[in-house]
């Protein structure tokens, strides 16, 4: 089963619009020590001493998009009761945007969780009967939202607030959305027609049969999709990573990311909001799957149903060989600063020709280095060379001169330009440090009024006498060498 490749560019998700549609629940907390046993029944005697209330179930999905910086509205059913208040209050924290149902004859669904020493000791579940009469009402509710949306997400947790899924569905298609689902149950035939369905192994498994390995599950899934009219099947297999086949009957193998299992609470909720949040950004599906596995792999190792950060996001992508290293272009290049950024590293920049790659060239690359966490490279093309140096120049291709620059390990970053000075490419990436060699002064230096201007610093490192291309042309006999 070949894996997909995961480097892959992690974009900025802040343009991303989600609607979530499904069974809201508050999550309560009670923390305290348990030292001793009950003399009424063999059971601990837990001290409450904190209590902690998060959103949960169709919440959280939405939490876990408004934690990437997209936008997320919320539709769900609550009761008219203080805790679906506090679902009100939490949310409007995270800055969800929730548009609820107040049923007057149902309460809001709350599951308490009692916990000591980071271990949950039992968990107590208050909810009504699933209400079919609330379902047209969320409905009603949610489908003036989707012109506001990119992506609508069902999260179903058999509560009820999704029993008319096929009318959402069908509201979503014909505005032009996908839909991702989050399934609960065996009939998979209440989703059709939906963009991605995210049922784990178990849930799988439950309606098309156990699978033996892993051609047994992409032909299953083929089925599935077939059946159902579905875009894309996603299946999550806990540490066994993910399976994704899709209705052209392609599909790819992500492997597990996590590296410390503490609690699976939640995680599923963190797959659909992570890969609603990519795919209402413009990633394209598989690069979508890699994201959500990288965060799943983030929100097991925390206690609790939990929410992802973009700086979280861009670490366990770097961990897992998403950040890319070596020779970019100018877009890839910006991508992968603004997440240097947002892990708080400083960028440094330094520019030249690099014709021949001498010591002196490596002594001030790793001087400039030292001044921060990632150093860019920005090489002259060819037609800037022969314009600066003249007639005979480069005598090796940029081609050449960016792999070798890329293979010091002193560099992370090697780009291109095209014009004489690289004052526009710096503009446009303001590094944190600008670096030049010590025979430029500062206020010759292309580019270093930008950076001053945003704040940046000018640094002029070592100059290294006696080492120079010019001086090595000559010593093999001029400039006359062909390429």
């Amino acid at each position: 089963m070949p894996d997909y490749p995961v480097n892959q560019r992690l974009q900025d998700f802040a343009s991303a619009r989600v609607l979530v549609v499904g069974d809201v629940i508050l999550d309560r907390y009670w923390h305290g020590a348990a030292r001793r046993i009950s003399p009424e029944a063999p059971v601990p005697v837990v001290r409450i001493d904190e209590i902690v209330e998060r959103v949960g179930g169709a919440a959280n999905v939405a939490a876990n998009v408004a934690a990437l910086g997209a936008r997320a509205l919320l539709c769900g059913v609550v009761g008219a009761d203080a805790d679906g208040d506090k679902l009100d209050e939490l949310c409007a924290a995270q800055g969800i945007s929730a548009n609820f149902v107040r049923a007057p004859d149902r309460a809001t669904i709350v599951k308490l969780r009692v916990v000591s020493q980071h271990q949950q000791l039992i968990r107590v579940d208050f909810e009504p009967d699933p209400h079919r009469d609330d379902t047209q009402d969320v409905v009603t509710l949610a489908s003036p939202l989707l012109d506001k949306c990119d992506v609508m997400v069902l999260s179903d947790y058999a509560k009820g607030a999704v029993f008319r899924a096929q009318s959402l569905i069908a509201a979503a298609t014909a505005a032009g959305k996908p839909v991702i689902v989050d399934p609960k149950g065996t009939d998979f035939g209440r989703y059709a027609g939906a963009r991605v369905l995210t049922p784990n192994l178990h849930e799988f498994e439950a309606v098309v049969g156990a699978c033996a390995d892993d051609t047994i599950i992409v032909e299953r899934a083929r089925t599935l999709i077939d059946r159902y009219a579905l875009g894309a099947v996603l299946i999550t297999r806990g540490e066994s990573g993910m399976t994704l086949v899709e209705d052209d009957g392609t599909w790819l193998h992500v492997p597990a990311r996590a590296h410390d299992v503490f609690d699976v609470t939640g995680a599923g909720d963190t797959v659909c909001g992570v890969l609603a949040a990519a795919l209402g950004s413009g990633s394209a599906l598989g690069h979508a799957v890699v994201f959500a596995n990288a965060a799943a792999g983030v929100v097991v190792g925390k206690f609790g149903a939990a929410t992802v950060s973009m700086t979280e996001l861009d670490a366990a992508l770097a961990r897992s060989g998403s950040s890319r290293r070596g020779i970019l272009d100018r877009v890839e290049l910006l991508e992968e600063c603004g997440r240097a950024r947002r892990r708080g590293e400083r960028i440094v920049l330094t520019n030249g020709c690099f014709d021949i790659l001498h010591e002196g060239h490596v002594r001030c690359l790793a001087d400039a280095r030292s001044y921060g966490d990632r150093l860019i490279v920005a090489v002259n093309d060819d037609a800037s060379v022969a314009a600066l140096k003249g007639p005979g120049r480069p005598l090796n291709p940029v081609e050449s001169r960016m792999a070798v620059l890329a293979a010091l390990d002193a560099v992370d970053w090697v780009v291109s330009f095209a014009t004489t000075t690289p004052r526009e490419l710096i503009a446009e990436i303001l590094p944190d440090v600008l670096v030049k060699g010590g025979d430029y002064r500062p206020e010759d230096i292309a580019g270093a009024a930008e950076v001053l201007a945003a704040g940046g610093e000018v640094r002029c490192v070592e100059y290294h006498a006696g080492h120079s291309t010019s001086r090595l042309i000559a010593a093999m006999g001029g400039a006359e060498t062909t390429r």
